[in-house]
């Protein structure tokens, strides 16, 4: 199953194996019984330290577990983790073999100090790029903390496990058998949940910061290139931000990245805080900006009732998807609404699914889908498509995709538990058309995040910060950078050096204050 390259890393990383490991599995008759017995005899010839037995009691057929020998695993994988979910599988060896987690002393102190039983389930998809993360997070909770356990379930794979819960989106995790959360989330944030003391801790700890040079808002590629700059000046700079990595996380394939022929946002994001990291700057992550009052300090007041001080501030917040505001789309949100093809496209296998929209986005999303699922129809506002003309012709030449132009989404529509159709207007005559069909995926643009900013900075009627070439705002000491503010084009890219720009238009403005 394993290729020779792939098999020469693993036995590698094996090697740092400090303690033996045994794979538990609980197998049937079927094929893919017969291909995770493959994986699994694989494995074990790659190093002395890992065994496996057969005699596993897991509900899920097939699975294994990861434990030390003759102790029952509390990290298990219900299905076969390759594709995204194979750097899970890596690390589970190493940590339940003794070799140390990348996380920071605190952290790890704050995982072993959990008390109760926690057991979780994720549900992902192999293809999703966003599941990895929470797989490992509560994998490396397991592996540290004998109260916690944890299973990921491949949904394509236990499908009727996947009905039953009502799951149509990916990743999600259940605590004890109860819906716990949905979509990409970092250790730090599960932590957050179940450790209910923590919010508290942390906002003691924020208010007493000093007051910050340079304090950027946002940490995408606006905000990581602006703290960059502005540390190299030799200033005090912090970044809060509501998640490292902005969008970027939610981006899949990354191609326009000069110099960088292709890429994954995951992975450009991680590189991004690190790179930051190399700096003496303070992250602050999972903090939430809810005010910016202005002043000699500039103070930004955050959602957990914390409050930070500032000489001057970046605003860089960047975007999120826009939503097509229409009856049924918040209710069925997670329920057949989607807005991540990759990631959720795999729970509607065989099935008839929407996509709304006919950028790039939308085309690549269709084109994506249509290989998958029994059934795509694309829907434009538009009189045509507006995606690159490759795109257009690679999408026509699918056979199982129907694209409608002139559409306007009116409803979603469900029974209640999950999507059953959606209702379209044909924007020339008027006329309602109903489509059945158990997914939409929405795909019609971004929306800046700047609601909190409203009536303190000036913002186009778009809600877009108002900057100049400097990226300064309407006010004194405030400056903005990226996908939230007028600059024409939002790309990864241009963000970067608009990030660059606020940082230096900062520093200049630190100058001139402090000057007799």
């Amino acid at each position: 199953m394993l290729d020779a390259a792939i098999k020469g890393q693993l036995k590698a990383y094996l090697e740092k194996l400090q303690r033996p490991i045994e794979l538990v599995a609980s197998l049937d008759d079927t094929a893919k019984s017969r291909e995770l017995k493959s994986l699994l005899d694989e494995i074990t010839a790659l190093s002395d330290n890992v065994s496996a037995r057969l005699d596993g009691n897991s509900v899920y057929r097939p699975s294994f577990g990861v434990a030390r020998p003759g102790e029952t695993p509390r990290i298990e994988f219900a299905g076969i983790p390759l594709g995204h979910e194979f750097t899970s599988l890596v690390l589970a060896l190493l940590h339940t073999g003794g070799h140390p987690a990348r996380i920071d002393a605190a952290t790890l102190e704050q995982i072993k100090a959990i008390d109760g039983q926690f057991h979780f389930d994720i549900f992902v998809s192999l293809s999703c790029h966003n599941c990895p993360d929470v797989v490992q997070a509560v994998n490396t909770m397991a592996a540290q903390n004998p109260n916690i356990s944890a299973t990921m379930i491949d949904g394509a794979l236990f499908q009727g496990e996947v009905e039953k819960r009502q799951i149509m989106a990916v990743p999600s995790v259940y605590l004890n058998g109860q819906h716990f959360g949905q979509g990409r989330m970092t250790l730090e944030e599960i932590l957050a949940k179940i450790d209910t003391g923590a919010a508290e801790r942390e906002a003691k700890l924020l208010n007493g910061k000093v007051p910050f040079d340079v304090l950027v808002v946002g940490g995408g590629p606006a905000g990581s290139a602006a703290a960059i700059y502005a540390a190299r000046k030799g200033i005090r700079t912090g970044v809060v931000a509501e998640r490292f990595g902005g969008q970027v996380l939610d981006t899949l394939a990354i191609e326009n990245f000069i110099s960088v022929t292709e890429t994954e946002g995951p992975k450009l994001a991680m590189a991004l805080e690190q790179h930051v990291k190399e700096y003496d700057v303070d992250v602050m992550n999972l903090q939430k900006a809810a005010e910016l009052i202005p002043g000699d300090l500039i103070e930004v007041k955050l959602a957990s009732g914390a409050s930070l001080k500032s000489k001057s501030v970046i605003l860089t917040t960047g975007a999120r998807w826009r939503e097509m505001n229409v009856p049924g789309e918040k209710e069925y949100r997670g329920k057949g609404v989607a807005y991540c093809p990759h990631c959720d496209g795999p729970l509607f296998k065989g099935k008839r699914v929407a996509v709304i929209g006919g950028g790039n986005s939308g085309v690549e999303a269709a084109i994506d889908l249509a290989g998958i699922v029994a059934h795509v129809t694309l829907l434009e506002f538009d009189s045509t498509l507006r995606a690159d003309a490759v795109l257009q012709r690679k999408l026509l030449s699918l056979p199982n995709v129907t694209v409608i132009t002139e559409a306007l989404t009116s409803e979603v529509l469900g029974d209640g538990q999950k999507v059953t159709g959606l209702t379209y207007k044909n924007r020339n005559t008027d006329d309602l058309t109903q489509v059945e069909l158990e997914g939409i995926f929405v795909q019609i643009g971004l929306l800046p995040n700047t609601d909190w900013l409203k009536g303190t900075v000036a913002l186009s009627q778009r809600g877009e910060i108002e900057i100049n070439t400097r990226g300064e705002t309407s006010v004194p000491g405030v400056f903005a950078a990226g996908d939230c503010t007028t600059v024409p084009y939002k790309q990864i890219i241009i963000a970067m050096g608009a990030g660059s720009t606020a940082a230096l238009g900062a520093f200049d403005h630190l100058i001139r204050a402090s000057a007799p």
